[in-house]
């Protein structure tokens, strides 16, 4: 089969389509998949670059895993005999170390079926970026019904899926964007957007339940005043390498308003909870840009420019 595969860290150019062996059901809980979409995160730029924090986990010199990709959607080819929620032909999409290649063989507990409305490009966007979306809101932040959030970022991969699932809480929502994205943001069902080139949502006095940084932009203390009391303010600090977080950290045990650090797990559970929300068209992802694999170094160069606006993602089969 074709992969893009990786054996040294560095510029997206270390990325090359070579023929790999196809990965067989060596245990019996996994699915094997013919693999049709699957997106591009900051994740795989990140292990691609050899950020320090995934060396340590990825190797040090040289990555120990050279498939990228944590995304994916496809067709089941077969499946291992303890695996009873998939069947050969049914459409699925899930977490899957090494997608970026024509197969992969993940557990069956880190897939769902797909929705029944979305393509194979709709559903290799949801997972990671979705998934990170609802557990920051509903297990870090345990948003509630009337809370003010405000998303930074809100036109990323996490940001546009935090709208959304931020009002389907019942939250009222403030979206932080540039200002050429602010008309689709809105569309979202974001309350209130604010044009973060024109205004600083930390001096404009207004106050948040939660913070949610999806771009990993601000600090704790940069948005102190705009927490409420005992509001929280979250990011993902391992994902994001500009962050600080010693600050994090001693920011968090100031005051009754707290700090989190948040990286989703992908559960089957929240999987099937984002394809029902996608079939009732509570949440859509939002897709801008489509790469064969054969263009992986441009797709890597484009969510490395810090530009994109929703979801990239690589069509494989």
């Amino acid at each position: 089969m074709k992969a893009a595969i990786y054996h040294s860290y560095g510029s997206p150019e270390v990325l090359q389509i070579r023929d790999v062996d196809k990965p067989a059901l060596k245990d019996e809980d996994r699915v094997l998949i013919k693999v049709a979409a699957a997106s591009v995160n900051q994740y795989d730029t990140l292990y691609r670059k050899g950020y320090l924090p995934t060396r340590l986990e990825n190797g040090f010199t040289k990555p120990k895993t050279p498939i990228l990709g944590i995304d994916v959607a496809g067709t089941v080819e077969a499946v291992g005999k303890e695996v009873q929620k998939f069947k050969v032909g049914d459409r699925v999409f899930g977490s899957c170390v090494g997608s970026h290649a024509e197969y992969v063989c993940p557990r069956q507990s880190v897939l769902s079926q797909m929705p029944d409305n979305a393509a194979f490009e709709e559903a290799a966007a949801i997972p990671c970026a979705a998934q990170t979306a609802l557990q920051a809101l509903r297990d870090t932040a345990h948003i509630k019904e009337g809370d003010k959030v405000l998303i930074y970022g809100a036109s990323g991969g996490v940001g546009h899926f935090a709208v959304q699932l931020a009002r389907y809480f019942g939250a009222e929502v403030t979206a932080v964007c540039s200002g050429s994205n602010m008309g689709w943001v809105k569309d979202l069902g974001a309350h209130h957007v604010i044009d973060y080139t024109e205004e600083d949502f930390s001096h404009n006095g207004e106050k948040y339940n939660i913070i949610l940084d999806a771009v990993g932009k601000r600090t704790f203390f940069s948005c102190w005043r705009s927490l409420a009391e005992n509001g929280m303010y979250i990011t993902e600090h391992a994902l994001y390498p500009k962050y600080h977080p010693i600050q994090l950290m001693i920011g968090s045990l100031i005051g009754r308003k707290k700090a989190k650090i948040h990286l989703a797990k992908p559960a089957d559970s929240d999987l099937d909870l984002l394809r029902e929300l996608v079939e009732k068209e509570e949440i859509k992802p939002k897709i801008e840009k489509c790469f064969g694999l054969d263009e992986i170094a441009e797709a890597h160069r484009h969510v490395e420019s810090g530009r994109t606006k929703g979801k990239v993602v690589l069509k494989i089969m």
